[in-house]
């Protein structure tokens, strides 16, 4: 297993990608999130709680930095181009409870430009009266874009939180909002 890392400038922000190699070459995400860089990331989101995928207490000084991940990288760069689905097949690995697990899987299924609320997210997931811990799962978030937490909204239409601040998922909602977006 190899970890590597790449930023990539976006509108809002550097965006940091970590990724597992396997031997064939391919990458699943592991964290990825605006921050300028893997060690920025695992500072926001907490090293600990990337365990569930094995790596735990990650030296960000062990992860080899690359240019480009290949399909990751370019998923990320169509997605900004206005081709909002071009994220959906990246491979995502996460470790979560039951509940928090079907939400992260939940959150891959809300189309782009259709954003939900914490008690459509909750009853989606199973649990129709879990509203906190929908808004729980969002936060555990650990593959923020890919997993598009950003797309969960209070009752009434207010944003909520974000981890990487209320103007980034302001950002993300108004692109996948945009008529120019690919369908």
């Amino acid at each position: 297993m190899t970890l590597v890392t790449t930023t990539i400038p976006t509108p809002p922000g550097p965006f940091t990608v970590i990724a597992r190699e396997s031997a064939d070459g391919t990458a699943t995400v592991l964290a990825s999130g605006w921050a300028p860089g893997a060690a920025a990331l695992l500072e926001t989101i907490g090293p600990a709680r990337l365990a569930g995928a094995g790596v735990a207490g990650i030296d960000p000084r062990t992860i080899e930095q690359r240019d480009d991940l290949g399909p990751i990288t370019q998923a990320l760069r169509d997605y900004l181009a206005g081709d909002l689905h071009a994220i959906d097949a990246v491979a995502v690995e996460q470790a979560g409870a039951p509940f928090t697990a079907r939400a992260w899987q939940q959150l891959r299924a809300i189309p782009a430009g259709e954003p939900r609320t914490y008690a459509q997210l909750a009853a989606s997931s199973g649990n129709p009266s879990a509203v906190r811990a929908a808004g729980s799962a969002c936060g555990r978030n650990t593959a923020a874009l890919f997993v598009p937490c950003h797309r969960v909204l209070r009752t009434g239409g207010d944003l909520g939180g974000f981890l990487y601040g209320l103007d980034v998922k302001r950002w993300l909602l108004e692109h996948e909002a945009a008529p120019a977006a690919v369908a």
